[in-house]
């Protein structure tokens, strides 16, 4: 299948950086989200990482200026179905996703194939709530998107052989590296990562450290360039207990029951750095530990 087009649904953090990758790889992009304030940050966003990828040496003058040319910006989400290939990247909610795509399912191309940059939410059944499960895949990029280098490409039940290779291409034209993982709950990277979270919290939440001394732990004991916590800001605390329960309740093992803590602050609202508060402080000039 002959990609050249993509539909980008969701304009936050990580729609945004999937905007910047594909662009910069030659397709044309259509960025949509409810909110036009979101699609103007995310313009702002894209313009900015480029800039640094320029200054850095990375891509030329005449890239940037390229890519940027490629995405355009829409309210409709009608206006997507008309693309190539379709990624969804809405808050990691199961609902709303579906929602999305009974809401594309009659505006879509007979050829349209279509994606979710799930981190955890089971492919097979998202797709069978559409019109080609067998045009359907998981294709979760990891944060920041126009940094790291992996890509998860998940094949639901249904998913044909044709959008397999066509998604490994897509990948690989992006300059990224594709790794298979299977429709189980949350795949390879976060199956093994959120754990690793959420023990953490444990960590804490049974007084075993304080959030300085876990993450300097993590980070000068085991290598890690950010610690655990510190990562937990970073991809947002709700998204780490909605990946959680997605575990506990996919698996039933006990093992990955969330942390009570996880959940105390996320219903404070603390969601870490995009709230401004979570494990860290980030208020002031320097992140200060809330605990």
């Amino acid at each position: 299948m002959d990609i050249t087009s993509v539909g980008i649904v969701g304009a936050g953090q990580m729609g945004n950086g999937i905007a910047h990758v594909f662009a910069l790889a030659g397709y044309d992009v259509l960025l949509n989200d409810i909110s036009e304030d979101s699609l103007t940050k995310a313009l702002i966003t894209i313009e900015k990482n480029l800039d640094r990828q320029v200054g850095r040496g990375k891509i030329s003058a005449e890239d940037r200026a390229g890519a940027l040319a490629r995405v355009r910006t829409t309210l409709k989400l009608s206006d997507i179905g008309a693309t190539d290939l379709v990624i969804e990247a809405a808050t990691e909610r199961e609902p709303v996703k579906q929602a999305i795509f009974d809401d594309l399912m009659p505006h879509l191309k007979p050829t349209t194939i279509l994606t979710s940059n799930t981190s955890s939410i089971s492919i097979t059944r998202l797709a069978s709530r559409t019109d080609r499960p067998e045009k359907f895949m998981g294709l979760h990029f990891m944060n920041p998107v126009p940094v790291m280098q992996l890509v998860e490409l998940i094949r639901g039940i249904a998913t044909d052989q044709d959008t397999w290779e066509t998604m490994h291409a897509v990948v690989r034209r992006l300059g990224k590296t594709a790794a298979s993982a299977e429709d189980f709950p949350a795949f390879i990277v976060n199956r093994i990562l959120i754990p690793m979270i959420n023990e953490a919290v444990y960590t804490l939440y049974e007084g075993v450290g304080n959030v300085k001394s876990i993450d300097e732990s993590m980070k000068l004991g085991a290598n890690h360039p950010m610690g655990p916590l510190e990562l937990a800001d970073f991809i947002g605390l709700d998204t780490c207990l909605a990946i959680m329960n997605v575990l506990y309740d996919g698996l039933a093992d006990t093992k990955y029951r969330p942390c009570p803590l996880l959940t105390k602050y996320v219903e404070a609202g603390w969601l870490g750095r995009k709230t401004q508060r979570g494990f860290y402080d980030y208020r002031g000039e320097v992140p200060v530990p809330t605990r």
